[in-house]
């Protein structure tokens, strides 16, 4: 028979699993059929241009893989690849990868915390206000997110089990992948040659570790080539499309869509502009004090804190080198977005007061609760049309920022719109 204990944890587990299918696929069609996001456009455009008998996007700023998901998923289903329907299919995906990798938060967790406090930092992922808004855009970052996580979760396991040749091959797999979903994900590699760095030095096989590594990089080439084939097919146009993303991602090349971060500060605009708003106040403030504690408490003999080693060591370079590029983009720093809840979940834990648990508890979920909201609203900027075409004259001027894929859609008068060159 089961005891309360138990059948609270069950109802705890579904309580769960329902919050987060509830916020990551609600209202997957928010914003009025008026699609906004320049890269979501872009991917929902490639994928209606794809037909059977020819596989070419003609679209390289993103990698294959995902775009093909779409399609293909699409196409099994008997479904118009109509570029609403594309919209769709990748927000589907993001949400499902988003749930994924609430899922994976909560497996690293179970290597630092007991099962309640692992669910409460699944709860404090659920609602993350930013990683609620990459799961209902149809772009890559939610896959990105949960390739990093998988890396992450992987290089655990490696560094625990003796016998780990599945998970170099495994983690080849999803290197190529992530690869041929974005080039710059090369980085995500990271926990996995820090994890053989220390297996090494710890038992000197380097045999068995140059073996390891051969089939992680034939794993990783192989999968690459066959979810991305167009990159090296029209190898042109990739290297075109490359050059220019890393130019404007530099500074090299102005556009006036980078224009906001001109005389930024690196790593301190992300700081200042970017955690706060993304994780909410309050798992930006007590993810800062955990991370404190965590560094005041370090001890490497112990094993929990060389998973957090792990964890933070692969996360510390990401930042450090998206944090120096000119554009400062949040979707460059996503991938981050799980340490929040972590660090926040083990600062909680440091609390010897139920009461400020609670507290503490309620204060985190806040932000992501209130931004949820705004998929139960219409979009602000068809809000803002509604408001322009009732109270302003005809006739009348209406100024607009430039570049956006879609203006605001004033329609009921005749508005001279003009567009100013900046976002």
């Amino acid at each position: 028979m089961f005891s309360k204990k138990n059948l609270f944890s069950y109802f705890l587990i579904i309580v769960t699993i329902f919050l987060c299918v509830f916020t990551r696929f609600y209202n997957l069609g928010w914003g009025d059929n008026h699609y906004f996001h320049p890269d979501e456009n872009n991917m929902a455009s490639a994928i209606s241009r794809l037909q059977e008998n020819n596989l070419d996007p003609k679209f390289y700023a993103y990698g294959q893989f995902p775009l093909y998901l779409g399609f293909f998923t699409l196409k099994i289903f008997k479904i118009s690849t109509s570029f609403p329907n594309s919209i769709l299919i990748l927000r589907f995906y993001s949400a499902l990868f988003s749930i994924l990798s609430i899922y994976l938060v909560y497996l690293l967790s179970r290597n630092i915390f007991s099962k309640k406090f692992s669910l409460l930092t699944a709860l404090l992922t659920i609602y993350n206000p930013g990683l609620i808004q990459i799961a209902h855009f149809g772009t890559t970052e939610s896959l990105l997110i949960l390739i990093f996580l998988l890396e992450i979760y992987l290089a655990l396991l490696i560094y625990q089990k003796t016998d780990n040749y599945w998970q170099y091959l495994l983690t080849g797999i999803i290197s190529g992948i992530a690869i041929a979903t974005k080039i710059s994900s090369l980085i995500f590699l990271g926990p996995i040659f820090l994890v053989s760095l220390m297996k090494f030095i710890k038992e000197e096989k380097i045999l068995s570790l140059f073996l390891k590594i051969i089939t992680l990089i034939f794993f990783t080439l192989n999968f690459y080539l066959i979810s991305s084939p167009f990159n090296i097919v029209n190898s042109q146009d990739f290297f075109s499309s490359m050059r220019y993303e890393t130019s404007v991602a530099t500074g090299k090349l102005p556009v006036f869509y980078t224009t906001q971060f001109k005389n930024t500060v690196p790593y301190l605009f992300q700081i200042q502009k970017i955690f706060p708003y993304t994780s909410g106040i309050f798992q930006f403030v007590f993810a800062f004090a955990g991370l404190m504690i965590l560094l005041k408490s370090w001890k490497l003999k112990e094993d929990k804190y060389l998973y957090w080693f792990i964890i933070l060591v692969p996360s510390l370079v990401y930042f450090l080198y998206f944090g120096q590029l000119y554009v400062k983009w949040t979707r460059f720093v996503s991938p981050l977005f799980f340490l929040f809840p972590l660090l926040s979940s083990f600062f909680i834990f440091s609390l010897k007061s139920k009461i400020f648990r609670l507290i503490s508890i309620i204060l985190a979920l806040l932000p992501g609760l209130y931004f949820m909201k705004i998929y139960f609203n219409s979009d602000i900027r068809v809000t803002t049309s509604e408001w322009i075409n009732q109270n302003i004259p005809g006739s009348s001027t209406v100024l607009s920022e430039a570049g956006n894929v879609v203006d605001i859609p004033i329609t009921d008068k005749n508005y001279q719109v003009i567009n100013y060159d900046f976002y």
